[in-house]
C-alpha cells in the first residue's frame, strides 16, 4: 500500500510499520498506567535516537531526515492545537470553537464535557458501586461510681 506525504512524496506504508509498532508499545496505556512493552517484555526498546552518538562530526543523513520531519511534524502539531482555541462560550454546556480549514465542514458547537479535562477520583473509578455507609463510632461510657 502506498501513499502520498505532505510534500506529494509516495511511501509504502509497509516500511512504516516498525515506526508504529514501537511508537505504540513505549507509549503509557491508561488502563494500566504502563507500556505495553514493560507488561509484556518487563523492559523498554531503545528508541533509534537512543543509538545516535552526540558528538559525531557528521550525521548520518536518513537520520538528518528524520529529526527534520520529527521537527516538522511537532511544529504542525502545535499549530493545530493553538489554532483550535476556544473563542466563544455558547451556554454553560457548549463551547463554540474555531476549527482549521480542515474540519470547516464540523459544526463547530461542541459540549463541554469534550472539551474539559478529565481528572480521575475514587469515585468515578467505580460508578455502579454502591458506598456503604460508616458505621457509628461506638463511644464507651465509664460507669465506675
Amino acid at each position: 500500500m502506498e501513499y502520498k506525504d505532505h510534500e506529494g512524496y509516495t511511501h509504502d506504508r509497509i516500511t512504516l510499520l516498525p515506526a508504529v509498532q514501537l511508537a505504540y508499545n513505549t507509549s503509557q496505556h491508561s488502563t494500566t498506567g504502563k507500556t505495553p512493552a514493560l507488561v509484556e517484555k518487563g523492559w523498554h526498546p531503545l528508541w533509534p535516537v537512543d543509538h545516535l552518538k552526540k558528538n559525531l562530526l557528521t550525521i548520518h543523513s536518513t537520520a538528518k531526515y528524520l529529526n527534520e520531519m520529527w521537527k516538522r511534524a511537532c511544529d504542525t502539531a502545535a499549530n493545530c492545537i493553538a489554532e483550535a482555541k476556544e473563542y466563544n462560550k455558547q451556554m454553560e454546556n457548549a463551547v463554540e470553537v474555531k476549527l482549521t480549514e480542515e474540519f470547516s465542514r464540523k459544526y463547530p458547537v461542541f459540549p463541554v464535557s469534550l472539551i474539559k479535562p478529565y481528572f480521575q477520583t475514587e469515585d468515578n473509578e467505580f460508578p455502579s458501586r454502591k458506598k456503604n455507609p460508616t458505621p457509628p463510632e461506638i463511644v464507651e461510657v465509664d460507669k465506675s461510681p
